[in-house]
Formats: C-alpha cells, sequence, structure tokens
C-alpha cells in the first residue's frame, strides 16, 4: 500500500473550483486532509474492491482519492456541471487507476439505488459536505447524512468543530454507529470577496460510520 503522503502527493496536482459559488461552500478539500482520510479508509479495508461515492464531490478530491487507491468503482455525485468539468480535467490530470463515473445531480437525491450498487459490492461514501455556514444554509450536512445512512454500508464525513454530539446522535437514530472520530484543519485560500485573509484555518471533524444494514431487503 502506498503511504499517506504519497497519495497526498498524486492529489496536489487537483485543480479548485473555477468559479466557485459561496451559497453552495464551495471551496478545494485541501490534498493533506483527503490523503489522510483515504488512506485511513484504505487501512480500514474500506476502499479497495468496494464502490465508493464522493457526495458533493466538486472537483474530485475525495473521488480521485479513492481511484488511486483501488476502488472497484468511483461515483462523485455533485450538482454544479462546472465544477463536474474540472473534475473530469483532474481525473486525466493524476491518472485515476479506477474507473470514475461523475453524475451531475443533487447530492441529497442522487439517482443511484442501493439495492443495484450493494449487490456488487459493499458501499463507502467519503464527503465533505458543507457545514451550514452560509446564511439559510443551517444543518446543510444533515440533508447529506440522511443520504449516506439511504446508502452506505460505511461512510466518512468532514464537519464543522464541536460537531460530535450531532453526529453521533444522528447515527444512532439511522441505525449507524460513529466507530472513529478526529480532528482535522483545513488550510484554505482567500475564494470569495467577503473574506478577509489570504488563508484561513478551518478546525473541522472526520466521523468513520458504520451504518446497520440487517434490515435491508
Amino acid at each position: 500500500m502506498a503511504s499517506r503522503r504519497g497519495l497526498e502527493g498524486e492529489l496536489a496536482v487537483v485543480a479548485g473550483f473555477a468559479d466557485p459559488t459561496a451559497s453552495l461552500e464551495q471551496y478545494p478539500t485541501p490534498a493533506d486532509v483527503a490523503a489522510h482520510v483515504v488512506h485511513l479508509a484504505d487501512l480500514r479495508g474500506d476502499v479497495a474492491d468496494r464502490t465508493v461515492i464522493d457526495l458533493g464531490a466538486g472537483t474530485g478530491m475525495f473521488a480521485l482519492g479513492a481511484a488511486l487507491r483501488g476502488a472497484a468503482s468511483v461515483v462523485g455525485v455533485e450538482l454544479d456541471g462546472g465544477a463536474l468539468a474540472v473534475a473530469r480535467e483532474n481525473e486525466r490530470r493524476v491518472g485515476a487507476r479506477s474507473e470514475v463515473h461523475w453524475v451531475c445531480a443533487d447530492a441529497t437525491r442522487p439517482p443511484l439505488a442501493r439495492d443495484r450498487l450493494s449487490a456488487e459490492r459493499p458501499i463507502t461514501v467519503i464527503m465533505n459536505p458543507p457545514f451550514g455556514a452560509q446564511t439559510g444554509n443551517d444543518h446543510a450536512d444533515r440533508a447529506f447524512l440522511e443520504t449516506v445512512a439511504d446508502l452506505a454500508d460505511v461512510s466518512y464525513s468532514v464537519h464543522n468543530a464541536g460537531s460530535r454530539e450531532f453526529v453521533e446522535s444522528f447515527a444512532a437514530d439511522a441505525g449507524g454507529e460513529v466507530t472513529d472520530a478526529f480532528a482535522a484543519t483545513l488550510t484554505l485560500d482567500r475564494t470569495f470577496e467577503h473574506q478577509t485573509s489570504e488563508s484561513a484555518d478551518v478546525d473541522a471533524e472526520v466521523f468513520r460510520i458504520e451504518w446497520d444494514r440487517a434490515g435491508d431487503t
């Protein structure tokens, strides 16, 4: 298995949003954070020979990380067609080793059927949903988790710092269990006009959740 640092180097060439939208909280997931999460998922056996879905894929950072680590199939779901165009270019740029399917759709209502996907192999979701930091976008990550609860066998998701109580409560109510949680720092370059600093560190938390599929038919 390649190293986390090696994966970070491969992902460092992934381009970000050409025309980001503040209301969608479009900021690129830093390569170091993506490499950390995907490497951990790979160590836990949650990437190789699985279907990996990136909800709110943006320009493809998590999807491509999974593709570089031998996922059997990767699906990146993103509402912004412009971002998906960049993601396709990024796929060629990194030389992804797994097939990636890019789907232009609302990640909270993706045109994906668990019964068909899971019949082929287990499903892992890896995502960095919007934190709900913009006015009128409160609890945006809840809708993403609701989708994950319907799709995944296991998931990894990045949330705003201080989200542990919410994520654990949501998971328990939806038939899941948080098995791992760790802090992460997202170092983000200035993206929008309202931002005053050239870069900022955003405190975040990453959660691994196992979802109970015993009741699935």
